[in-house]
């Protein structure tokens, strides 16, 4: 074997061996808040998606640096679990938002998804910056929860939102959330500095996954009558579009980002296209 062939199969070696590490984490993890992660919905082929998407993203952090992005990601389908199918009305929702803000300002935790997020809090509340970056971690914990709300709405009313007020409500993925939580914890110096315009950049790859998302989860979505961007009478090839545009215009903005912080710039890119090639939805990978 050539000895660059050699070596691009070691790394590969290397960052499946830290995504396994960090599965162990999020096994353990889920064990410790009883009834969230019922072992029906939440498999090992999830556990792996997780910990091989934070792997492959930042293949040179330690599983100890990575601990929170896959928590907090845990975490966020845990929740959204909650609220898609678990959540009867529209108070066991905002019951739910008020908790978790709540704790995301410092009080005390009232249930199980609760209880993680403090967790997930004061892991963070162990670097230096997070003092004066809670606020704008508990701001995206906010329109994350709203988001998700507003989606329940959707589909309790069955409502037809158009395909343009469908993508504004991305937050309701929650992968923004989870990039600020990563970023605070194990992110440079600049990054920190610049989480503002950070996050404008995050949700624009949060849009795509949201639409990518959707296009995965159809038939499953369907099946229990969930919210899906290719029910909404919206055509395929224009969802198809508006992938593509919303992964380029993401790429325009990860562009400068690398003059700065070229990890944060790689992670974010790996964000786009390492779930298109592991979902095998090949027709909607991001401009190289």
């Amino acid at each position: 074997m050539p000895g660059d062939e050699l070596d691009e199969a070691f790394e590969l070696g290397e960052t499946c061996a830290l995504a396994a590490e960090c599965g162990r984490d999020l096994r353990r993890c889920a064990e410790m808040y009883g009834g969230l992660f019922p072992a029906a919905a939440f498999g090992s082929e999830l556990f792996t998606a997780l910990t091989l998407s934070t792997a492959f993203s930042a293949p040179w952090a330690s599983a100890q640096h990575l601990k929170v992005v896959n928590r907090a990601a845990l975490w966020v389908l845990a929740v959204d679990r909650l609220i898609d199918h678990r959540a009867l009305t529209r108070s066991h929702v905002d019951r739910l938002a008020e908790d978790c803000l709540d704790v995301a300002e410092g009080a005390a935790p009232r249930s199980a998804a609760s209880r993680f997020l403090a967790d997930l809090r004061d892991e963070l509340g162990t670097v230096k910056e997070f003092g004066h970056l809670q606020g704008i971690w508990a701001d995206q914990l906010g329109c994350m929860l709203e988001g998700m709300a507003r989606a329940w709405m959707w589909r309790d009313r069955r409502d037809l939102p158009s395909l343009a007020r469908y993508v504004d409500n991305a937050d309701s993925r929650g992968s923004c959330f989870v990039d600020l939580c990563h970023w605070i914890y194990a992110a440079d110096d600049w990054a920190k500095a610049h989480l503002e315009e950070l996050r404008a950049v995050s949700r624009q790859v949060q849009r795509y996954l949201h639409l990518l998302g959707d296009v995965v989860s159809y038939r499953r979505d369907l099946s229990w009558g969930g919210l899906n961007v290719l029910a909404l009478g919206v055509e395929r090839s224009e969802v198809t579009r508006s992938m593509a545009d919303l992964a380029r215009r993401a790429q325009e903005m990860i562009e400068p980002i690398g003059d700065h912080s070229p990890r944060t710039a790689f992670y974010l890119r790996r964000q786009l296209g390492f779930y298109s090639g592991f979902t095998g939805v090949s027709d909607f990978h991001p401009p190289r």
